[in-house]
């Protein structure tokens, strides 16, 4: 495939405008599939994005060609599918209707379904599975910014498209189980319906160890679910996915000590439902707490917690009022 084909970000919200503006400053060729509102504020103030670590980067709307027309995807050699996971099946339709037939699909979205619809969708295409470790918010003034560390990971496939998705600043691996990998992110996703909910920037929560004892009792509901259903996730981090609940429930000082090493976090960064909540969208909770309560009932385990989230989520997003900054008690039920 000719490398210097475009790359289209299909569903250029905060993830997708990070990615394919990290794609755009190192020269690749890039366009964005956005809706008017984004479109509209790269016409007037280009596409800046700044990092946690201190990067900072300016480009001009032309190196990121954003566009409401499906069609800017007919010369692309890859389409990243960036959209939420409901909307899944929708730009699927879209990218049949308007890509090449050689053009690679990866998905860089949350939760452990969206490939399997992609690949159904579309059987001539080569669908391959991604995974975004790091947190991206898009701040009021329009930056992008990227808030936690970690690098993209893409299923491995014999043309090493993750590979040539790594630039500088924005490191991709390759993996032979992404399914694996999505199954081990899921668990970890299960913080951002409580981050959404308390209304504190993340390392504020993680500090907390009331907050910790929720997440940790979360994540060991889904590892319940995962060992009745045979399914073994790999880690984002260094720390193995059975372990994360027991050093949740560290004391606060024992737990920044593994939290600095294991993973970086800027003291403003917020999950990416508290954004879809602030900003009056459907969040993604059916397809986070959503698939664990789904398998727990097909293997007849108890989640309890996670039936909660998804209710305390769902009233949050009816009330269209931003964060309804709960407690640990409220969202426990106490």
């Amino acid at each position: 495939m000719n490398a210097q084909r475009p790359i289209c970000i299909a569903g250029a919200g905060s993830i997708g405008c990070f990615v394919g503006g990290m794609l755009a400053t190192a020269g690749r060729n890039v366009s964005l599939l956005a809706r008017k509102r984004v479109i509209e504020g790269i016409a007037r103030s280009g596409l800046q994005l700044t990092s946690f670590e201190g990067g900072r980067w300016q480009l001009h709307a032309e190196q990121v060609a954003p566009s409401e027309d499906p069609a800017i995807m007919k010369d692309a050699g890859i389409i990243i599918v960036a959209v939420k996971s409901g909307d899944t099946g929708a730009m699927a339709a879209l990218i049949a209707q308007h890509a090449a037939a050689d053009a690679v699909i990866v998905s860089l979205q949350n939760g452990v379904g969206n490939v399997a619809v992609l690949k159904q969708a579309l059987p001539g295409h080569r669908v391959l599975g991604g995974m975004v470790p790091f947190n991206v918010v898009t701040r009021d003034d329009g930056t992008v910014h990227r808030a936690t560390s970690g690098a993209l990971v893409v299923e491995r496939d014999d043309d090493d498209t993750a590979a040539r998705l790594a630039v500088a600043h924005l490191p991709v691996q390759s993996t032979a189980n992404i399914a694996g990998v999505l199954w081990g992110k899921l668990l970890l996703n299960l913080n951002n319906a409580l981050n959404a909910l308390s209304d504190l920037p993340l390392r504020t929560q993680l500090q907390q160890r009331a907050w910790r004892l929720l997440f940790a009792d979360q994540m060991a509901e889904g590892l319940a679910v995962l060992r009745a259903a045979g399914i073994s996730p790999i880690a984002m981090t260094a720390m193995p996915p059975w372990l994360t609940p027991h050093v949740l429930r560290l004391p606060d000082s024992l737990f920044g000590v593994v939290l600095r090493r294991v993973m970086k976090i800027d003291a403003d960064a917020r999950s990416s439902m508290w954004e879809d909540l602030q900003r009056g969208r459907s969040t993604e909770v059916d397809y986070l707490q959503g698939v664990v309560v789904q398998s727990a009932n097909q293997y007849g385990v108890e989640a309890p917690l996670s039936r909660r989230v998804i209710d305390l989520v769902k009233g949050a997003e009816d009330a269209k009022r931003g964060s309804p900054a709960l407690t640990v008690q409220k969202i426990r039920g106490l």
